[in-house]
């Protein structure tokens, strides 16, 4: 009996030290939870304390690190302004001019003094139906640069006014002469009178030979008066 007791006092000094242990951690829960709440409640009151107990790595957060950035030139930039490109155009047609008509130039006839001699040369032809200016009209009368000169020293068949065959002949003969005369070289030309309906008279020479006394002594003219009669 004596075991028995024995036993049972072990075995209530066993459980009163369960209940004594298994009670200290709910009441550190019960401490902890107090103490929370009396911290929220003044908490405006704590912080400050917590503050100046706390460490400072704790309490001051690391300075955020600036970011250098390079240094801008306060002097304005200048930028480049880009001109919009305009779009081709082609020219337009160029207009061209019409072609002025070629006017020949008239020939201003020679007045020549009565006390003063000319030199002439020029290519003669024979005159038609258009302007006379340097050319032959028969075998006592040519043109030179537009005036009419008559030789003054001759006669000369006529061509127009031929009363007969025979004188026209020799009145085309007398005009091809005078013609190929003319066209030898540079001639002499002193005034002779005053100008008339037949022209304005000259004697014509070459080396100071009279073309009209050449005429006569080929047969082809004749003195002025001098009697004789180109038809038969």
């Amino acid at each position: 009996m004596a075991k028995t007791a024995t036993r049972r006092r072990k075995s209530s000094a066993r459980s009163k030290a369960r209940g004594g242990g298994s009670a200290l951690p709910w009441t550190i829960i019960g401490v902890i939870a107090v103490g929370g709440i009396a911290t929220y409640d003044n908490w405006k009151s704590v912080k400050p304390m917590l503050a100046t107990h706390a460490p400072a790595s704790i309490v001051s957060r690391a300075a955020p690190v600036a970011r250098s950035e390079p240094a801008r030139d306060p002097s304005p930039r200048q930028t480049a302004s880009i001109a919009p490109v305009s779009r081709m155009v082609p020219p337009g047609a160029v207009p061209i001019p019409a072609k002025a008509p070629v006017v020949l130039e008239k020939a201003v006839p020679v007045s020549l003094s009565p006390a003063q001699a000319q030199t002439g040369k020029a290519a003669f032809g024979y005159c038609g139906q258009g302007e006379h200016i340097n050319c032959v009209a028969d075998g006592g009368t040519f043109w030179y640069k537009g005036e009419k000169i008559a030789i003054a020293d001759v006669v000369s068949p006529g061509i127009e006014t031929a009363r007969c065959d025979n004188e026209k002949r020799l009145g085309f003969a007398a005009k091809l002469r005078l013609l190929n005369i003319l066209n030898s070289g540079s001639f002499a030309m002193n005034p002779a009178g005053q100008p008339g309906k037949g022209g304005v008279p000259h004697v014509v020479s070459r080396d100071g030979r009279s073309i009209g006394a050449q005429m006569i002594n080929e047969g082809l003219a004749r003195k002025p008066g001098a009697n004789g009669a180109w038809c038969a």
